[in-house]
């Protein structure tokens, strides 16, 4: 299963010549953002730029989203989407907070609005040492009961960005096989993504896709 890439270019005339979206001060200033978290970050292969397949094709696959089923698009789902894992921790973030006196959390709070910030924290995994446990297989299951429980109580948009998201990292690892992913994405595409897609407002290009994807991992020879 092909993962496809984009350029920033490509986003930008999907955004103005498909979406008939104006490119305003908003939807740079995200972009913006995206390039200084993301730069020269790599994904799991070690050569693959994470902005160019993943931050722009989420991104996309999200516009042609709302286009394909005739609902409301504005920069504000564009936003959302092309920032939806800027939240995450990563030395990037840490360098951004401290060059921020109050914070990076506040800064894009102010900066994005509170619409986009809460998507951003919605889509945040938060810290292991959050949760409670025995042990990280513990600790893990209670994040992941907590994290599909928030998912279930979200908005539209968060249920759209959060399933692109997921549907491009499954269709990037089947084609490195890493082991390890390979089985957690598995176990989770059976235990919540795909029934996910179905809860109401049930969204079948999804779900078709989330189990084109999910049978794609399994084909693959995981080692126990």
């Amino acid at each position: 299963m092909e993962v496809h890439s984009a350029t920033k270019e490509d986003l930008l005339n999907i955004i103005e010549n498909d979406a008939k979206i104006k490119i305003d001060s908003f939807v740079e200033g995200a972009i913006e953002l995206a390039e200084e978290v993301h730069s020269g970050v790599k994904r799991e292969d070690g050569k693959s730029s994470f902005l160019e397949t993943h931050v722009w094709p989420v991104t996309i696959d999200v516009i042609q989203h709302y286009q394909k089923v005739n609902k409301l698009l504005t920069t504000l789902q564009i936003v959302s989407a092309i920032l939806h894992d800027v939240m995450e921790d990563n030395e990037k973030i840490l360098d951004l907070n401290a060059s921020k006196a109050y914070g990076f959390e506040a800064y894009f709070r102010h900066r994005f609005g509170e619409y986009v910030y809460n998507i951003a924290m919605t889509l945040k995994t938060k810290p292991l040492e959050n949760y409670f446990g025995t042990n990280n297989e513990q600790r893990q299951t209670a994040r992941f009961f907590e994290y599909c429980t928030n998912l279930t109580k979200s908005a539209y948009d968060v249920k759209i960005i959060k399933l692109a998201d997921r549907l491009n990292n499954m269709k990037f690892i089947s084609q490195i096989s890493e082991q390890g992913k390979i089985k957690r994405y598995l176990r989770e595409a059976e235990d919540f993504y795909i029934a996910f897609s179905i809860f109401p407002p049930t969204v079948s290009e999804f779900y078709s896709k989330m189990r084109e994807a999910y049978d794609e991992l399994k084909r693959i020879k995981v080692t126990v």
